[in-house]
């Protein structure tokens, strides 16, 4: 038993002598050293002139004004952005949901050119299939991402904008919109187009047949600026006044000579207007219009009135301006969705003055006894 005892405790303190030299310093014998690495190549050296060229936007004296400016806009106040829960809704009524409908990550284009659900990409995030789980307005995220490139002297400044390339109108993509010209040689106002264009909701009344209307917002929905501005998607009812012709090569001033920044976010004194407000300024009409207003809007109001009241007297709107479901011959429809378009508009006929007046003239002349 005590050379039991003897043996075990001699087992215990060579084991500490064990743990002892693990734990003491070791001296490592140097090695040969490896041979030297390839040089990397010298990086171009930066300037303060560009640092000073970034700096004139992203700087706070530069940014304060326009967060203000933005905060007036009807972008920002309002509750447009409320039905951007809704996934029909949410491109344009909702920021993260414009954000995903130009990534193409959540939608794709099928056999016929139409945007569809992307079934092989990540899936929306979002409660239930049919809606965003919340809302926020459109900011300064949802139009701005990174520059396509950094040389504005040579390639333009881009302002950072997601989208600057002609835009595939939702309601027939089979037509392109590019507000390219001289005045915006980048087509900035191409990122207004996606948005600012009729829903694929309901079609353009055309044909010989009666027409059913649905729905008391039977039109082009709010936004039928840009295609007003190209002189499309009215429904052009045959009559004595002339349709002036679409896009750059139609009769339209303002699209060959301006557009929607140009007037819409001008340089002003007024910090009211132009700029982050998207409202118009006097100060960007009288550049072109040194004699004051252009005489083709004359007579818009009256002549939208007129066509108002004609329309009511049928019974197809209310005096309020919505209209009535039911089944109409197919110029009374027509008539139905111009007036639509040239109320939603909300430019008085100012976007396109031509086409505005030959949309108005013809649909009353079909409306007449």
């Amino acid at each position: 038993m005590k050379n039991f005892k003897l043996i075990l405790n001699l087992v215990i303190v060579v084991s500490g002598f064990m743990f002892f030299q693990c734990t003491s310093e070791y001296t490592p014998i140097a090695g040969i050293d490896g041979k030297d690495g390839i040089d990397g190549v010298d990086g171009v050296n930066g300037s303060d002139a560009d640092a000073a060229l970034c700096i004139q936007c992203h700087s706070s004296t530069h940014r304060d004004p326009i967060i203000n400016a933005y905060a007036s806009s009807g972008h920002a106040t309002g509750s447009s952005w409320g039905r951007g829960t809704g996934s029909s809704c949410a491109q344009c009524h909702n920021n993260e949901g414009y954000i995903d409908y130009l990534s193409n990550k959540y939608f794709e284009t099928d056999d016929a050119g139409d945007l569809v659900e992307d079934v092989n990409g990540d899936p929306i995030p979002m409660p239930n299939p049919d809606g965003y789980a919340v809302s926020n307005p459109i900011n300064c995220t949802g139009c701005h991402t990174a520059h396509r490139s950094f040389d504005f002297s040579t390639d333009g400044n881009d302002y950072a904008l997601r989208n600057i390339d002609p835009v595939k109108l939702v309601l027939d993509p089979t037509i392109h919109v590019d507000l390219t010209n001289s005045s915006d040689a980048l087509g900035l106002s191409n990122a207004c187009v996606t948005c600012h264009q009729p829903r694929p909701s309901y079609a353009i009344p055309a044909g010989t047949e009666d027409y059913t209307v649905t729905s008391s917002r039977f039109g082009p929905h709010h936004g039928p600026q840009s295609t007003m501005f190209e002189g499309i998607m009215g429904a052009n009812i045959v009559g004595s006044t002339a349709y002036p012709g679409a896009g750059a090569n139609g009769d339209n001033g303002h699209r060959k000579g301006t557009s929607c920044i140009g007037c819409h976010m001008s340089e002003t004194t007024d910090m009211a207007e132009g700029g982050h407000t998207w409202l118009p300024s006097q100060e960007s009409c009288v550049t072109c219009h040194t004699s004051g207003a252009p005489t083709e809007v004359t007579g818009f109001a009256a002549d939208l009135e007129t066509l108002h009241g004609l329309l009511f007297d049928l019974g197809a709107i209310t005096a309020t301006g919505s209209t009535v479901s039911g089944t109409y011959p197919v110029k009374v429809a027509q008539a139905m969705w111009n007036y639509k378009t040239l109320e939603e508009d909300n430019s008085k006929g100012v976007h396109n003055p031509k086409y505005s007046k030959a949309l108005l003239k013809n649909s009353i002349e079909a409306l007449q006894p």
